[in-house]
């Protein structure tokens, strides 16, 4: 087997969550790389130690910079916070490393598109953790609508919902917050969970040309950690917006972190002209699927067995489980970043790149930054996409 040496930029929540991955990539794919897990990086040395002691990286690295620089490293993870990708993605592009960032992509378009000029200019294959194509049900929604059996397409409506940020006293920034602040994070819901959405219904029902939206901020101030003062709160705590696709479909999305209840209550819907498909991770071994019939071959349907399906997404037919267990047993929220390091390897060896890349992922951001200008205006905006 050839390694596949990892730099790990990040000891976080996505931290842990690819390092897992590149652990168990080849007890469970066919793949011809092995991941070795090189270094871990952060600035917080200590924290640093701890992160690579509990998941078995060889050393550790204060200095990004140190890290993209290393002889040793082949590739590198970018699971820091949004506002520092853009920097670690040009020179790792430009030092010959293949790049895997978390989503979104950047802090906006022009970010991005840098982001994908440079990983295009110097051929280095790359990726964006967009998680969820890699749930089986979701892989199987695509595999319908696929193979027509949607038909065409009318509806797309997508909620992702939390209630992490209701209370007041909750402060913004610092290494655990800072999604709640502007500068680190770029946006609120719109880049760290509606990015997700956007992502899938793309994937599943092609380009989205223009959107309109509404925010909310409802707690207008937060103490902030590291200044330790009371300061604006100046992401989107909300954000529901209505969508057209180029397919001639229209949407509904929806997005909070104040849903009192809801801890990550992701769904979609999509009708056609032939069936829906239905999907709440809260269930995600599950797909519902709706099949309209008239008639077949001749033979009257019987309309009083017509109604909802209910897939247990289980068997080894499904997407991605014949790489797991017997039929009936479930795989779980982490087996989603696995299969995504696993379509990634396995692009890089058949020379056919996985997807999202950076130039797709560009796409989404470009949506996100649709959404929020529109927001601002209150008139519908385009996203540049036909």
């Amino acid at each position: 087997m050839k390694e596949l040496r990892v730099g790990m930029i990040g000891y976080g929540f996505m931290g842990r969550a690819h390092s897992n991955a590149y652990k168990r990539l080849t007890d469970f794919f066919p793949v011809n790389h092995r991941p070795v897990l090189k270094a871990a990086c952060a600035r917080n040395k200590e924290k640093a130690e701890a992160f690579a002691k509990v998941w078995g990286y060889e050393r550790i690295e204060t200095d990004w910079k140190a890290l993209v620089a290393a002889d040793d490293i082949d590739l590198i993870d970018i699971g820091s916070p949004n506002n520092t990708h853009l920097e670690i993605a040009l020179a790792a592009a430009k030092a010959g490393k293949m790049v895997l960032c978390e989503k979104p992509l950047a802090m906006s378009v022009k970010e991005a598109e840098k982001m994908v000029a440079a990983v295009e200019k110097y051929k280095v294959p790359n990726m964006v953790w967009f998680n969820y194509r890699r749930v089986p049900a979701i892989a199987l929604a695509k595999q319908i609508i696929d193979e027509g059996r949607v038909g065409r397409a009318f509806h797309y409506r997508a909620t992702y919902l939390q209630d992490w940020t209701i209370a007041e006293d909750v402060p913004q920034g610092g290494p655990g917050l800072w999604r709640l602040d502007a500068s680190v994070a770029g946006s609120g819901v719109t880049g760290d969970l509606l990015a997700h959405s956007i992502d899938t219904a793309m994937w599943l029902n092609g380009p989205i040309t223009r959107v309109v939206a509404k925010t909310e901020t409802f707690v207008k101030e937060r103490l902030h950690v590291e200044t330790r003062k009371k300061q604006k709160v100046t992401i989107d705590d909300a954000c529901m917006f209505l969508a057209e696709f180029a397919n001639g479909s229209i949407g509904t999305f929806e997005s909070t972190r104040y849903a009192r209840g809801r801890k990550n209550f992701n769904t979609f819907e999509m009708n056609g002209a032939d069936g829906s498909v239905y999907f709440d991770l809260e269930e995600p071994e599950y797909l519902q699927y709706f099949e309209y019939k008239q008639n077949q071959s001749g033979k009257k349907v019987e309309s009083h067995l017509t109604g909802w399906r209910k897939i247990h997404t289980t068997n080894s037919e499904h997407p991605y489980m014949n790489r797991y267990w017997v039929p009936g047993t479930c795989i779980g929220y982490e087996h989603t970043f696995l299969n995504a390091l696993a379509d990634f390897v396995m692009g890089i060896e058949s020379g056919k790149p996985t997807q999202p890349d950076f130039r797709c992922a560009l796409q989404t951001q470009k949506v996100c930054d649709a959404v929020l200008k529109s927001a601002r205006s209150g008139k519908w905006t385009a996203t540049g996409a036909k």
